[in-house]
């Protein structure tokens, strides 16, 4: 939806000062078609499955001396935390404005995709540790308990990330994912070092597959905070040419000038711009409005447009 409203700011100057009236055009652009979808029942699943594995994956480890087994435990407990922390943000990201946050919730998930990008180097940080010291004091574990209970691990976090493969457009959809990737091919990691140690009896072949594993989720981490925190920093989003968004708009008809451009995003799927049109020979109508934030919607993906309607009278402050 697009509106347009004009208001008059006036600027006193102490001791009686001359007074000067601006009049300016805003068009609000409210579209939701990036509203995350609802992936409540997922998350409750993926929590459920992942909670119970990992009772059971660390009672089998300390049962059949496998802490490899022990370590993965603690690292898909670790995701069981991040899980529920996306939760949280995804439930708070659809609560409507309220007092002082008249963006409502939205940002919430930034903050969760930076949280798991922080979960997620923690993990590897303890798998790290654990696979120094598995190679300085090595110790054969019972291969097939690794196999077996390792392989339940690889088809529980597999389905877990299945559940959430359609919204990797979310980035906090997309760390939940990540992280059950992530899951399963630690869990595939002692899977194989178990057919090694039961083939060969080498203890150490289990540390040398978790390396290559610590590689594999840290480039997948790596991405994700990378996007994480640009978002956190108000970085216009990846896919928004900003050179593009402003040409597009010059070229509007009786558009003279643009300045003060910018473009954030709101939430890990919505996107706002502001921008201030020089106009000099043509007012902005209601419909000029709507077909800009129109625009702006399906050529961009912009969900909350503000345009601010300039004559061109005045000098811009800063700078046009």
């Amino acid at each position: 939806m697009a509106h347009a409203h004009d208001h008059d700011n006036d600027h006193s100057r102490a001791g009686g000062g001359p007074t000067h009236s601006h009049a300016h055009h805003h068009a609000h652009s409210h579209a939701h078609h990036h509203v995350p979808a609802d992936f409540g029942r997922a998350f409750a699943i993926g929590i459920t499955l992942n909670l119970a594995f990992v009772v059971v994956e660390a009672g089998a480890g300390f049962v059949y001396g496998s802490m490899a087994l022990v370590a993965d435990a603690g690292h898909n407990l670790s995701d069981v935390l991040a899980l529920a922390l996306a939760w949280i943000a995804a439930i708070a990201a659809r609560r409507p404005p309220s007092g002082r946050f008249t963006y409502g919730y939205k940002s919430s998930t930034i903050l969760a995709a930076l949280a798991n990008a922080l979960l997620l180097a923690i993990a590897i940080g303890a798998i790290l540790f654990e696979t120094v010291h598995r190679l300085m004091e090595p110790r054969e574990p019972e291969g097939m308990a690794m196999i077996v209970v390792a392989g339940i691990g690889i088809a529980i976090n597999a389905l877990t990330a299945m559940l959430f493969v359609r919204g990797q457009q979310d980035l906090n959809i997309r760390g939940a994912y990540l992280h059950m990737v992530a899951d399963a091919l630690v869990s595939l990691g002692v899977v194989l070092a178990g057919v090694a140690i039961l083939l060969t009896g080498l203890a150490w072949i289990d540390a040398a597959v978790s390396l290559v594993i610590v590689a594999v989720i840290a480039w997948s981490t790596w991405g994700l905070a990378r996007d994480s925190v640009a978002m956190g920093m108000l970085a216009a989003p990846a896919g928004i040419d900003l050179g593009d968004v402003r040409r597009h708009l010059a070229g509007l008809d009786g558009v003279a000038a643009v300045h003060d451009l910018h473009v954030w995003p709101m939430s890990t799927t919505e996107t706002a711009l502001t921008a201030h049109l020089v106009m000099p020979e043509r007012p902005a109508s209601d419909g000029f409005l709507q077909d800009v934030a129109a625009a702006l919607r399906e050529r961009f993906g912009v969900d909350h447009a503000t345009l601010q309607i300039e004559s061109g009278e005045s000098l811009c402050e800063q700078g046009c």
